[in-house]
């Protein structure tokens, strides 16, 4: 019998630790997003840590700016960015207000809501996929920067809300290179996954840009 997931709101000392310690925690745990159609609840299969003045993998690595503003704020909060000029990317801020230390949500199942998510993701073959990377992840839960600087840990009607779900056993928890992170960075192993679990992403080692001539 598959235990009922514990829905208890994650409480913001869970994220005021050091920031590998909450990424290995956080798989099994759920995200639920209130969107205008309804709500859409997520379980987190696969993380990214990210050190900030300590990782040269980070945004945070050169000090605060107006885009990484929020990672320097209190732990808990939500740090979302644009790349590539087409897509947005969602964090977890750890540690204490200053560190700038946090967690990309790299992919995860959608255990509710999967006809809101189908909507944003058309191209999705099937529903493990609606959600399978960051990128795919931020659009399948209408994620942007709109809702960069939301507190996951508020109570009532919020956006956004981590809870307390069901964490992963240590037998099923692996960990490798982060995926498309070049230079000094590329070295630590702070990517962690659900070991077999088809949401997860496919790993992918950084392959420089090729300058147009």
């Amino acid at each position: 019998m598959i235990a009922t997931p514990d829905r208890t709101p994650l409480p913001r000392t869970f994220f005021d630790r050091p920031v590998l310690e909450v990424a290995r925690d956080l798989l099994g745990r759920l995200l639920v997003r209130t969107t205008p159609d309804g709500p859409i609840t997520l379980r987190l299969t696969e993380v990214e840590a990210y050190d900030g003045p300590n990782d040269p993998g980070s945004h945070a690595y050169r000090g605060p700016t107006a885009r990484n503003e929020v990672m320097f704020g209190p732990p808990g909060h939500v740090y979302v960015y644009f790349t590539y000029g087409m897509w947005h990317c969602m964090n977890l801020v750890c540690g204490p207000r200053g560190t700038a230390s946090g967690v990309l949500l790299r992919a995860g199942e959608i255990v509710e809501g999967a006809e809101w998510a189908r909507k944003r993701r058309l191209s999705a073959r099937n529903d493990k996929e609606l959600a399978k990377g960051p990128a795919r992840l931020a659009t399948a839960l209408d994620v942007d920067r709109a809702l960069d600087g939301a507190d996951a840990c508020a109570a009532g009607d919020t956006p956004l809300r981590m809870l307390t779900g069901t964490p992963v056993s240590s037998d099923l928890v692996r960990n490798g290179p982060r995926t498309g992170v070049s230079g000094d960075g590329a070295v630590h192993p702070w990517r962690y996954w659900v070991a077999d679990d088809p949401t997860v992403s496919p790993y992918r080692a950084h392959v420089p840009r090729r300058r147009r001539s």
